[in-house]
Parts: structure tokens; C-alpha cells; sequence
């Protein structure tokens, strides 16, 4: 077994494959055997431990199974999710991880939970236009990965409400525009999420109001979530909480039904492809 610990320099996903593969071989395992034991087969470990693929939480929790490494290796993988996140971010990834209901209003651009992959990247080449992009595509994977959500064995109810604005403000170019609109029809035949566009016509209710999620768990108190460009904070006080959820339902009531918000979104994304 190579004692030598993976040089601080290389990037987290190169660590983590050396460090799973320094492991195997130290438990004398051939990547066949972790594999099967992972439930992946032998490519897919040969590809996390050449850092070229983002490894699954399954096959983190599956190797410190195997290893008997008492979940170092899932922390690892958590921290470096996280790590493509801002710090600030970080108590709010993980408490939407655990929510069985999110209610979401977003002004401006779409919520992260239903950002295609151009459509993330366009705006992190936007936002972070210094960074290499190792770095972008890193952020973009993070934000993907926040699906994952919907395939837990109770998934959360999302309810998501959208400005117009969300669907006219060109993010990308209007292909990428096409594809994030005909992605959120496909995301909405799911029974865990529902859809609503405040339209522009709806005036003082959708202009007044920033935008905010709530997250709810079946078994810890609801929780607020704001955020601005320099950061996001979260609210548990039952009277913030209370008046978040009144405007909550003063927005569904003055927005677009699910089905005519869907004919929309069509609409919008014909015209993007035209």
C-alpha cells in the first residue's frame, strides 16, 4: 500500500480517486471487486480514481462499506460539493436536501433545482467571467447534482412560482433560452413538481416582492431562505416564517394556473426556437 497522501495541488476530484485507490490497494481489492461492491462496475472506478467523472454519493457511501472507513469517504464527497458552492450556501444545500416541501419564488432567473446545464453555465460564465473554466464546469456539476434531490425514495414537493421576467430574460442565447423552457415542461409532468408563472400583467404582486423559498421538513420547524448578491441568509422565527408564507399565497393566488402557465412556457419556447 502506498502510504504517501495525493498532493494538496491537484484538484478535489483527482484527490478523492487517489485516495479511494490508495485504499483498494491497501485492502488489496482489484477495481472489479469495488465495483461490485458499489454496485458499479470496474470502468466507473478506473474513471473516478483518474478524477475524470464526479462520483456518485452511492459510490462514496459504497466504498466506505467496503473499506470500512466509516464515512470519510461521503464526507469527502460532501465537502467538495460544497467546496463548488460559496460558503455562504452551505446551511441551505443542506437543508434542502432534507425538505419534504419547497415552495420557491424566483423574480429574475430560474431556481437552481430547474437550471439546465447551459443554462447554469451561461450564468456562471457571466457571474464568474475571471474564472477558469475547470472552475465554472465545477460549479456547474454542484448545481446539477441539487436534482438529485428528486431522486431520494421520498422526493420533496417543489412549488416553484416564476416571474415572466425568468422566461424573457435571455440568459445564454435563445437556444439555450428554448431548451430551459422545454426542459421546464418536462420537469413539470412530474407529480412532485408543480409550476406557476407570474405573469407581467399581474403588476404589484409580482413587482414587490423579492424572491425568497421556504423549505419544510415533516419532522423540524419551516425555515426561510432570502438571498442577495453578496449572500444568502436563513430565517426561523415563526413571524418571518408566517409572512413569508402569506405572500406565499398571495403570489399563487394572482399567478397563472399550472396549466395555462405550461402553455406559456410553450408558447415562449417556440418563439426562442423560431
Amino acid at each position: 500500500m502506498d502510504e504517501t497522501p495525493p498532493p494538496q495541488h491537484l484538484n478535489p476530484l483527482r484527490r478523492f480517486g487517489l485516495d479511494v485507490k490508495r485504499v483498494r490497494l491497501g485492502r488489496k481489492l482489484t477495481q472489479k471487486h469495488l465495483g461490485t461492491a458499489t454496485g458499479y462496475s470496474d470502468a466507473y472506478v478506473s474513471m473516478v480514481e483518474s478524477g475524470k467523472v464526479m462520483p456518485s454519493k452511492k459510490f462514496a457511501e459504497g466504498c466506505d462499506v467496503a473499506f470500512g472507513t466509516n464515512g470519510l469517504f461521503a464526507g469527502m464527497l460532501r465537502r467538495i460539493d460544497e467546496g463548488d458552492h460559496p460558503s455562504w450556501f452551505a446551511p441551505y444545500l443542506n437543508l434542502e436536501r432534507k425538505a419534504s416541501r419547497i415552495l420557491d419564488y424566483s423574480s429574475n432567473l430560474m431556481l437552481g433545482l430547474l437550471q439546465t446545464e447551459d443554462y447554469a453555465r451561461a450564468i456562471f460564465s457571466a457571474y464568474f467571467s475571471q474564472e477558469q473554466s475547470k472552475a465554472i464546469e465545477g460549479k456547474v456539476a454542484a448545481r446539477l447534482r441539487r436534482s438529485e434531490v428528486f431522486e431520494r425514495d421520498s422526493p420533496p414537493l417543489l412549488w416553484a412560482i416564476l416571474n415572466e421576467a425568468c422566461l424573457r430574460t435571455v440568459v445564454g442565447c435563445a437556444e439555450v433560452m428554448a431548451g430551459q423552457l422545454e426542459y421546464l415542461v418536462d420537469a413539470a409532468t412530474s407529480p412532485h413538481i408543480t409550476i406557476q408563472v407570474m405573469p407581467f400583467s399581474a403588476g404589484a404582486p409580482a413587482a414587490s416582492t423579492k424572491p425568497f423559498t421556504v423549505l419544510r421538513f415533516t419532522d423540524s420547524p419551516t425555515v426561510l431562505y432570502t438571498e442577495t448578491r453578496v449572500g444568502g441568509k436563513m430565517h426561523d422565527s415563526a413571524k418571518t416564517v408566517t409572512a413569508a408564507l402569506d405572500d406565499y399565497d398571495l403570489l399563487r393566488a394572482h399567478a397563472l394556473s399550472p396549466d395555462r402557465s405550461l402553455t406559456l412556457i410553450k408558447t415562449l419556447s417556440k418563439e426562442y426556437r423560431a
